[in-house]
């Protein structure tokens, strides 16, 4: 199996790169002359310095700044290496990789960028020739005559244990053609990948995405593992320019690439197509580029969605852009990319542009013959767009003033108007700081949801079973990473998953009614610093199971002491609108730098799974079994059936029931009282953006009234919960118990 080794650790080196800018600055006497000769030649406006200057503040101010670009790639590389590693550990031959503006970090919050996923499952093997033909594996032989586009290919179906031709349409996703060959069909792959996801929720297609995630592009694509002489001829075209470096060159020609389920919109058998996509050669592309190459990346991607589509809509993609990038960069001296040339770079990009939009094609970087114009482009349009840019040169850019995305354009104007975003909106090291919390909450998020996907494996299993696999899973999690970066994101995960397993130990100890002793409670204390309190309220549980309430009343104050205001809840299963607004991280920012935090301020929800019973409040049993027929179980999504069987329960109300229970076992009423009115308190803010359980902790705070004998009130706040989920709620059982407590 390919791994990523050789792309991850070419990356860093050639990220390297960006050191030399400062160099490269250091010569601008040199490089004075050929720059004024160029002047002369282009006659480029000597208020282009200044400007550039200006550009690159303005976009260090909205959030595309070195650090953030880096940041972006590294929460994004981890993130793919955690959902890899997820894949394996399920059993699935697959491979899983981010690509595009986000993973490169080549987009601001006002660009809105998606993200872009491809899974590449291999266990079909993908034959250039007849001798790659394997045993036992789904063969689909790569077709390409004449007749078919650049870049597209069809797939002949072979036959699995002999290497022969199939004859028969023995599956859906197979098609005859005319020749009587049998194609594995580009669409109906993606019909059956939008069936698959059916429960997950509602499917959009996208070109090859087939996405069941808001804003997500979600492709599923083959390996081409073998190299091929599309990409072997753009390496001999690229050998002795000074861009793409020697390195990148070698590193791509054993890089695999992928076929994704998408036709040329003119072929005459466009659903069966698939594309050939070298995506990783072009990561690795856009990973060599300097921050100069970065922001004029970013700002032509500005004007295609704020000027641009004012004149041809979206029909001009980022592809296109970060098409003219790579034509440009390789035809331009490595001395002309720093800082102040900015403005100069671009006019070079929109002169390529111009170039290909008068000859009618803009051809694929990589693989040659391909106008990315088709299918997106129209005659009109290009004529439209070419009137456009030969405005745009002629005025010398003075268009980028309307840029309204991210304040571009009030950020470019003299400092009196600039005032007025510093006022309004987030800028600079601020915006960086908020961003860098948005991907860290994202992060945690991500470990968590394939955390959760682990336990669901074993859910129905017996506690020594549930054990093997918690050990099977933490050991095969290591054995699985081949470099650092996976070996880092491996760790990660198995924190999670020793603290379940060290959790799943205990309650088997209360379960045969022996003594929490020194040993158990020193393992426990590995596990306590996943976040600011989840792990530690799950002692705490334990502690009061156990019967130790004074020792979890030690832990529930640690864990006030540590829960600030600016604490930000994350959930594995629910997702909130706004949950992920900058302006919420910018706000936990507002009292504390980010620096300042002792530990990063977020809190998972507390998990107990069924084998976690005796180290779980009575109460949160019912949550185990939230159904009361089966159909409710029915209308439970795929993502539902992995968390329902459990108990979740937000951080911060799961704080203060505890408080509850363990004031009232130690007999401190006016403390258990003052603990029951903080969670009436915190519930009736509707804290939305931190509750994602909102009935289960309607549910705790409704046992707090009936423990009080309050029934009426009990009765209110569980009719509560049931306003906000009427099915799969255990409000429905606890309502049905106080019924029967009334009536005697």
């Amino acid at each position: 199996m390919w791994t990523l080794s050789v792309d991850m650790e070419t990356a860093p080196r050639l990220s390297r790169m960006q050191n030399k800018e400062g160099d490269i600055c250091v010569r601008r006497a040199s490089n004075k002359k050929r720059y004024q000769n160029l002047q002369s030649i282009m006659q480029i406006p000597e208020h282009f310095t200044e400007l550039s200057i200006r550009m690159f503040d303005a976009l260090d101010d909205s959030g595309a700044g070195q650090e953030t670009v880096l940041e972006r790639r590294r929460t994004y590389l981890r993130m793919e290496h955690i959902e890899k590693i997820a894949c394996q550990l399920e059993g699935m031959n697959i491979e899983c990789f981010h690509f595009g503006s986000q993973s490169e970090g080549t987009t601001t919050p006002g660009l809105q960028s998606d993200i872009d996923f491809l899974y590449s499952n291999h266990i079909i093997n993908i034959m250039t020739i007849w001798e790659d033909w394997r045993t036992g594996m789904s063969n689909l032989l790569m077709l390409h005559d004449n007749t078919t586009p650049p870049q597209q290919y069809l797939l002949q179906v072979i036959n699995d244990y002999t290497p022969e031709p199939e004859t028969s349409l023995t599956d859906d996703r197979f098609v005859r053609k005319d020749s009587g060959q049998i194609l594995f069909s580009a669409e109906r792959w993606k019909q059956y990948i939008a069936y698959e996801a059916r429960h997950q929720g509602e499917t959009t297609k996208n070109g090859p995405s087939v996405s069941w995630l808001p804003n997500w592009d979600i492709v599923n694509a083959f390996h081409v593992r073998k190299p091929l002489p599309e990409i072997q001829h753009w390496i001999d075209r690229c050998r002795g320019k000074h861009w793409p470096p020697v390195q990148l060159l070698e590193a791509a020609r054993i890089a695999p690439c992928f076929l994704v389920p998408a036709g040329h919109p003119d072929s005459d058998y466009t659903r069966e197509e698939w594309r050939l996509s070298p995506n990783l050669i072009e990561r690795m592309l856009m990973f060599s580029f300097n921050m100069t190459q970065i922001k004029c990346y970013i700002v032509l991607k500005l004007i295609k969605k704020s000027l641009f589509a004012n004149i041809v809509g979206y029909a001009i993609t980022s592809f296109h852009c970060k098409t003219i990038m790579f034509f440009t960069i390789e035809r331009t001296h490595p001395s002309l990319w720093c800082e102040h040339n900015l403005m100069f770079v671009l006019l070079l990009c929109l002169h390529v542009l111009r170039r290909w939009l008068r000859l009618g094609r803009l051809p694929h970087y990589i693989i040659e013959g391909v106008n990315l114009f088709d299918g997106k482009l129209s005659k009109l349009l290009q004529k439209r767009l070419l009137v456009y840019i030969d405005s745009l040169i002629r005025n010398n850019l003075q268009d980028v003033f309307c840029i309204d995305i991210d304040y571009i354009s009030c950020r470019l104007q003299a400092c009196s108007m600039r005032h007025n975003v510093q006022a309004g909106e987030l800028r600079g090291s601020f915006l960086h700081n908020s961003i860098r919390l948005l991907l860290k909450f994202e992060c945690l998020e991500r470990l968590k949801k394939n955390t959760l996907m682990r336990i669901k494996q074993g859910q129905g299993s017996s506690h020594t079973t549930f054990e093997h696999i918690l050990k099977y899973v933490i050991r095969n999690c290591f054995e699985n990473s081949r470099n650092a970066m996976s070996k880092t994101a491996a760790l990660e995960l198995i924190k999670h998953l020793y603290a379940l397993q060290i959790s799943v130990q205990s309650s088997y100890y209360l379960r045969l009614q022996n003594v929490l002793d020194s040993e158990n409670i020193r393992r426990v204390q590995y596990s306590l610093n996943l976040d600011v309190a989840s792990s530690r309220l799950k002692f705490a549980s334990m502690l009061y199971c156990s019967g130790h309430f004074q020792a979890a009343v030690r832990v529930l104050e640690d864990v006030e002491r540590r829960y600030h205001s600016k604490v930000k809840a994350v959930c594995a299963v629910r997702r909130l609108e706004g949950d992920r607004d900058l302006k919420v991280f910018a706000n936990m920012l507002a009292c504390n730098k980010e620096e300042e935090f002792s530990e990063l301020p977020f809190v998972s929800c507390v998990s107990f799974v069924r084998q976690e019973s005796y180290c779980t409040p009575a109460i949160l049993l019912f949550e185990m079994n939230r159904n009361i027929t089966e159909e409710e179980v029915e209308q439970r999504h795929d993502i539902e059936k992995q968390w329902m069987d459990s108990a979740e329960v937000d951080a911060r109300p799961f704080l203060y029931y505890l408080q509850y229970l363990t004031y009232g076992g130690l007999g401190e009423r006016d403390k258990q009282l003052h603990a029951m009115g903080v969670l009436e308190a915190y519930i009736d803010i509707r804290n939305n953006l931190n509750i994602y359980h909102q009935e289960t902790a309607l549910n705790l705070l409704g046992h707090c009234y009936e423990m009080e004998g309050d029934y009426a009130g009990a009765l209110h706040y569980y009719e509560w919960s049931l306003r906000w989920d009427r099915t799969n709620n255990a409000a429905n059982w606890h309502i049905l118990r106080i019924m029967r407590l009334i009536s005697g």
